[in-house]
Formats: C-alpha cells, structure tokens, sequence
C-alpha cells in the first residue's frame, strides 16, 4: 500500500531558532503590505500581501482560496495576495518581514514568544480544535482511551514529541509506561503493525488510512486534556501598531472566504484539484474528505455566537494551559490580541452570520 507521505514539521519549535537571526536584523521590520497604505484604503488600496501558509497548497487553505477566486482580497483593498505555500511555523517569515501574515499555530507561536522574545501576535484562529490524534486500527492497537496508550508502541515523529509528552502529562502517564518509536509522517509503520498508535491529523493521515478500507480509532488531543488553537492568523507586533485597518481588511476578506467554504465543502476541494494545487496531483476524494473534516474543527458555539476565527477567554485559557503542559511559560496577553477581530464584528455585524 502507498500513502501520502506529509514531510510536514507540524509544530517544529526549531523554526524559532531560525527566527532570532532574523530577529537581530530585523527587530522592526515590516512586511511589503506595510508599504503601501497606514489606515483605511485610499485610492491607492494596501498594494500587495504575502500571506505565508502552515503547509502546501491542499483543501487545508479553501477559505484563502475563496477570497481570492471571488475577489475578496481584491474589495478589501489589496492588489494581490501572494499565497506562499508551506511547510512552515511561519516565524522566520514574520520576523524577517519576508511575510505580512502568517497562518501558524500556538504551540509554534508561544514558543517563539516565550523562548525567543519573538514579537508576534495570535488576532484569530481557523481552527477552535486542533487536528492532532493518536491513530490506531481498531483490530490492532484499538486506543480510544489515554489509559490504552499504556504498553503501546506509539509511532511519534521528532518534531511532535514534545507535543505527545504534554499529552502524556495531561493524561498523568509517565512516558516509561509506553514505547516511543521513531517515525516519520507517512502512517505505513502502523498499517504493517510496527507500531499501535501512531501521532496523525485527523483531516489527513486518518483519513489515508481509512480510504484504504482500514478501521480505525482515533484519540484526539483537543478531547484528551490538550486543547489549543491551531491555524492561527499570526502577525508581528508593529504590523498591529502600523497597519491595524489592513489587518482588519484582510480578516474581513478571510471571513468571507471561510464562509464560502463552510457552505460548500465540494467547491474548496475543486479549487485544491483543480486549482491552487493542480500540479501537486491531489486525490479528489480524500480532498474533499478532508475539507469535509476540516469544518468540524473550524465551527464551535464560539463562532456560532461571535463569528469565525474568534477565540474565546476560556479556550484562551486552555490553550495556555496546553502549552505549559509542552513546557511553554506564557500569558495569554503575550500571546493573543483579538481586539481587531473585535472591530471587524463590532463595525461589520452580518459577517457574524456564517451559517445563514
């Protein structure tokens, strides 16, 4: 059997490394959206935007691919918005002021921070749950449980260790209680039975291993103790000093274009196919499974009240608690700031309504 093989590095807190070289250099630089215009769009707009996406040009980006097929970006003010495709934690990115935006996550982002004094900013988040699993086959290792982790051989990649340790420590399991055992990201080793359980994505290596006819179980780390945001709009700090109103244009746009996705799973996945990722030879079934997926993780009662993206005091919370349990010391305050997307309600309430 073959499958698709993410080289992903999911949360790879080594990108912050590479941020504080850049950081050096570049304490206030800017990206090349702050070129252009300071407040609302005047006639010239905001000029070009470089958006650094968390991984390659698949359904995982459908809201982006919206805005800029139905020129949202382009009402929104921006000449262009150049989608950079990943993989990447985006930090090097932003520090640098390589990329105005980036769409990250909070374990890389809190790391950064916390660690490296980098100056940047969570304003909103794609995902209320992140996509992280424990996979296993249900006639083999079966790990519906934290308690079944205990005896099991759990594939883990490198860059997610520290990310399952903290969900060992939420779930009060000494790692001696398991065996860890070195994998990369393509699920073969659990399928050939090298390993039970294995770190996966519910939006994508679960899937693989489904669609090749293979029950499986699943144990998510946003129902088992380790909640946290993921897929995060990530700016630095002088972007939000600077350049707040196109921040809140380029939300503006993003809520639009997430909307559309939420209402036509079959449409993001066309626009990967056929699109933004034609030469990357998507499978169009598991494309549209994983757009599919990926919209339990978007909606919440959060976004059903106060709209896509927002992020609300108690998930915050966990969130920070998620990264303490990863050894990330970090206040909320340093690492989010949601009173754009405050605005952007505040002064344009029917976007609020996504679901109508």
């Amino acid at each position: 059997m073959t499958f698709f093989a993410s080289s992903r590095r999911r949360f790879a807190a080594a990108g912050a490394g590479i941020a504080v070289a850049a950081l050096a250099l570049t304490a206030c630089a800017g990206g090349s959206g702050s070129e252009t215009s300071e407040s609302p769009a005047g006639e010239e707009g905001y000029g070009d935007l470089t958006l650094q996406l968390s991984w390659i040009l698949n359904e995982e980006f459908a809201g982006e691919y919206f805005a800029d097929s139905n020129g949202y970006f382009d009402e929104a003010g921006f000449s262009s918005v150049n989608l950079v495709p990943g993989p990447s934690t985006g930090v090097a990115e932003l520090v640098s002021g390589t990329a105005d935006i980036a769409l990250s996550d909070s374990v890389s982002i809190g790391s950064a921070v916390a660690n490296e004094g980098a100056p940047l900013k969570i304003i909103g988040a794609t995902f209320q749950a992140n996509p992280f699993t424990i996979l296993s086959l249900a006639d083999g290792g079966d790990i519906a449980t934290p308690e079944d982790l205990i005896g099991k051989r759990i594939g883990v990649q490198d860059s997610n260790t520290t990310l399952f340790n903290a969900l060992l420590a939420a779930n009060d399991i000494d790692p001696s209680e398991l065996t860890i055992v070195p994998v990369q990201y393509d699920p073969a080793p659990l399928v050939n039975g090298e390993v039970d359980g294995f770190v996966a994505y519910l939006t994508n290596e679960a899937i693989s291993v489904e669609m090749e006819g293979l029950a499986t179980t699943n144990l998510a780390f946003a129902e088992n103790g380790l909640p946290f945001v993921a897929e995060t709009f990530t700016v630095t700090d002088e972007q939000i000093a600077n350049n707040r109103e196109m921040l809140k244009a380029f939300l503006v746009a993003e809520i639009r274009g997430w909307t559309d996705a939420l209402a036509d799973p079959q449409a993001a996945a066309d626009l990967a196919v056929e699109v933004y990722g034609a030469d990357l030879d998507l499978d169009p079934a598991k494309t549209l499974a994983g757009a599919e997926a990926q919209n339990l993780l978007i909606v919440s009662d959060e976004t059903e009240a106060n709209g896509l993206f927002t992020i609300s005091e108690e998930l915050q919370a966990q969130t920070i608690a998620s990264l303490e349990r990863a050894g990330i010391e970090i206040e909320a305050s340093d690492l989010f700031d949601l009173s754009l997307l405050a605005e952007v309600y505040e002064e344009n309430p029917d976007l609020i309504a996504y679901a109508g």
